[in-house]
């Protein structure tokens, strides 16, 4: 019995398949065409690109199994969330998506608010408006292109909208509609009342699962275009996060993972949802029936390393950036990094913010400036650490995941700043592979994610933090918490 979980990102699409005991046995990735940026903050992908990067990584994951093969029983989808994808009465793509780094949508945020109140949106979704939710995205195409809002049927994220080609069906698990910003967090619905506030009919919205619930099957043209069986389930899945959550095993209170892929993501489970009164961190039902989670959100993570190659050091790989950061003293001799080339979501809920180096001398090498990003970017993380302090959110356990987790300077550094032993696991698939388990608990192959994490899960590495890097990087991080209000000031 084999089951394949599929994750729709932004760079491209990734299947994987998984057999009955809970090991990776196939997989492959298929590249979506960069996002578009008309102007800045925008950022657009066409949903039929990403139809087009899941029939072939799926064709192509079912092929890198070895034989004897067998079918797959079923299969769940995990994607990058908040996107707004817009379909007309055939089901049919209006315009390009509103992907979730796009932030062009304060000023319905700002409305939104106004509307319903910050303290009540909160009461009724557990978050405050964003520019990155769906909800806003869709406010945003009512204001500026009122003929694609009139033709407007279905509402559906990424993912969903690749499970509606495969299947036919309109449905999303509870975990992503969360960030949707519609629904009712605390009971697992719909919010009636954020939609009428906004101007969304409710018969756009998707049925909502929870995510190993089986929401529809593979169609007959679905199977032929990509070698699954028709009428093959399919579970409702989650957003990136929850999946990777449930990749990495993050399910009970008190497990928390620090995932460092384009943006961070620091996740930690909650047996309630968890309500910031300001607003600073995501409260989400997670991919777990029962039970909440929140995260704090880093916007540009990983693609602050990125960018740093590519804009500097377009002739060097990571690994020899590395090598060379590696040299580097723990704190950087003074050197430091504000990732907010995107702004900043957590703690800050900053659009405009953007990044910067702080504490250039004639001293500073180019190994600096690569430690000061790695760095940089573990005390942004380092925010919601804080946060979970303040809310008496439980920190029993830390995972890295991304790729923060694939190099051991970068490890080094999160534990020493995150001040506890960190794990990384044997192999870290992320998304697709806690989709895979989700698809197995979904047919009942195993009765709870619990028992499928226990199975298939297992850590290769701990890292503890060294003493020294811990007093460092201490005083470091109240240090560069004053970097973030000089940079709003000098905006101002």
């Amino acid at each position: 019995m084999w089951f394949l979980g599929m994750d729709v990102g932004t760079g491209g699409t990734r299947a994987v398949v998984v057999n009955a005991e809970g090991k990776l046995i196939g997989g492959a990735s298929s590249d979506h065409a960069p996002f578009r940026a008309l102007h800045p903050g925008w950022a657009e992908q066409d949903p039929e690109d990403w139809w087009r990067a899941a029939q072939e990584a799926i064709r192509k994951a079912l092929a890198s199994t070895p034989e004897p093969r067998q079918p797959v029983a079923a299969l769940a989808l995990t994607g990058q969330m908040h996107g707004a994808v817009m379909l007309d009465e055939n089901g049919a793509v209006l315009r390009p998506s509103l992907i979730w780094c796009d932030t062009r949508t304060q000023p319905e945020c700002d409305w939104l608010t106004g509307k319903i109140g910050y303290a009540r949106l909160i009461e009724l979704t557990c978050n405050p408006a964003l520019p990155n939710f769906t909800l806003t995205k869709l406010l945003w195409v009512k204001a500026h292109e009122p003929e694609i809002f009139a033709k407007i049927r279905h509402v559906m994220c990424p993912k969903d909208y690749v499970r509606y080609r495969l299947t036919g069906e309109f449905a999303i698990d509870v975990q992503e509609a969360s960030g949707t910003l519609l629904l009712d967090v605390t009971h697992r619905r719909w919010s009636r009342e954020v939609a009428e506030a906004a101007g969304i009919p409710e018969s756009w919205l998707p049925r909502v699962y929870e995510s190993p619930e089986i929401c529809a099957r593979i169609s007959e043209k679905a199977a032929s275009l990509t070698g699954l069986k028709a009428g093959t389930p399919v579970a409702a899945g989650a957003g990136d996060q929850g999946a990777g959550a449930v990749g990495m095993g993050i399910l009970q209170p008190g497990s928390v993972s620090a995932t460092i892929g384009t943006s961070g993501v620091v996740f930690a489970a909650t047996a309630e949802p968890t309500k910031d009164p300001k607003g600073r961190l995501h409260t989400f039902c997670h991919a777990v029936p029962g039970l909440w989670h929140v995260m704090g959100v880093t916007q540009s993570a990983g693609l602050s390393l990125s960018w740093l190659k590519e804009t500097f050091f377009a002739s060097q790989n990571y690994d020899a950036l590395n090598e060379a950061a590696a040299k580097i003293p723990a704190g950087c001799d003074g050197l430091e990094w504000a990732p907010y080339l995107l702004g900043e979501r957590t703690p800050h809920l900053d659009p405009e913010v953007r990044a910067g180096f702080v504490g250039i001398s004639a001293t500073h090498t180019a190994a600096h400036f690569v430690r000061a990003v790695l760095e940089g970017v573990a005390y942004s993380l380092q925010d919601t650490f804080a946060l979970f302090r303040e809310l008496k959110i439980p920190v029993s356990g830390i995972r890295l995941g991304g790729g923060g987790a694939r190099g051991a300077l970068w490890r080094r550094i999160q534990a020493g700043i995150y001040g506890h032993t960190v794990e990384v696991l044997t192999a870290e698939e992320g998304g697709a592979f806690g989709c895979a388990l989700m698809a197995g608990v979904g047919v009942e192959h195993w009765k709870s994610l619990d028992e499928a994490c226990g199975v298939a899960i297992e850590v290769a590495q701990r890292i503890e933090p060294d003493a020294q890097d811990l007093a460092v990087y201490k005083t470091g991080y109240e240090k560069w918490r004053k970097v973030y209000p000089a940079l709003k000031t000098l905006r101002q």
